[in-house]
């Protein structure tokens, strides 16, 4: 059954700080929303639970993309087709550049916010594993000003995460000393357009002389949350490539990952996938050396 719009409250006061002011005098009365491609699915179908929402769009403190010496920093109402447009980010951030152009269509990537994909919390989220592997740090803001948080500390359960009630996201800060790295993305769907992933990974890697100097492989719709795949990163790192430690690495990702069995897939099948798609990345990575 569709919601009836007289049942629900929205504000646009157009303004951070008037945003901001609200959020405090009334701490989890309001729901903010950006773009609103997760929360109007819930309110087409009758299922939005939260009656009184303030509007964040085009709040032009928050769609501003920074770039200095040390890090690219982009505002949290930025669009996917801000990301993916951006140049400079496409070409350092690749993995989040992907992303980008494979969330939702084209609509949905000229509404959807990556501050949003982020506090939504889904564990399926296309744009989450890539900001895991990257390292980034957000900045939430309110009334009492900002703090600046590892990214991989935000999520602490299944649609739960470090926000406070007053906060908002402020900025997405990624550092900018990813050069020279190997990137990799996958995403497996029902389809390739507008599909929930049912497994998707981003992963980066460095070698030298057929040895892993660095890895990075973060992954979703396989835990509660989206997962940086740390116990099989330490495998790897420091390895020499070869079809046992990618045997090793495969064997580690089933091990550390939680999947389910749900409508769009099963357990087993995400754990085998991911398990094929990390092989394929470290093919990539080894070249001859495991092909």
């Amino acid at each position: 059954m569709r919601s009836d719009p007289a049942d629900y409250q929205l504000l646009a006061p157009g303004d951070l700080s008037a945003v901001l002011s609200l959020l405090a005098r009334e701490p989890g009365q309001w729901l903010p929303i950006a773009g609103g491609t997760d929360l109007m699915v819930q309110y087409a179908s009758g299922k939005l639970p939260a009656r009184r929402l303030v509007s964040l769009w085009n709040l032009p403190e928050l769609r501003t993309i920074e770039v200095s010496e040390k890090e690219i920093r982009i505002g949290a109402a930025c669009t996917y087709t801000d990301v993916r447009q951006h140049a400079l980010t496409a070409r350092e951030f690749p993995l989040l550049a992907s992303a980008a152009s494979c969330t939702g269509g084209i609509a949905n990537q000229n509404r959807g916010t990556l501050g949003g994909n982020i506090v939504n919390a889904s564990p399926a989220a296309d744009s989450l594993p890539a900001l895991l592997v990257y390292d980034c740090d957000l900045i939430l803001v309110s009334v009492r000003g900002e703090r600046r948080i590892p990214y991989n500390t935000f999520h602490t359960g299944y649609k739960q995460t470090l926000r406070r009630p007053d906060e908002l996201i402020r900025a997405i800060c990624l550092p900018r000393h990813f050069f020279g790295y190997i990137s990799y993305s996958r995403k497996v769907g029902a389809r390739n357009a507008q599909a929930i992933s049912k497994v998707c990974i981003a992963a980066l890697g460095q070698t030298a002389n057929g040895v892993i100097e660095d890895v990075r492989i973060a992954a979703g719709s396989v835990a509660p949350v989206p997962l940086r795949l740390r116990r099989t990163e330490e495998i790897l790192r420091g390895k020499l490539l070869d079809r046992e430690i990618v045997q090793a690495a495969r064997n580690s990702a089933m091990a550390e990952t939680q999947p389910i069995d749900d409508i769009r897939s099963t357990a087993a099948y995400r754990s085998a996938v991911l398990g094929n798609l990390l092989a394929e990345f470290l093919r990539q990575l080894g070249g001859e050396s495991v092909a």
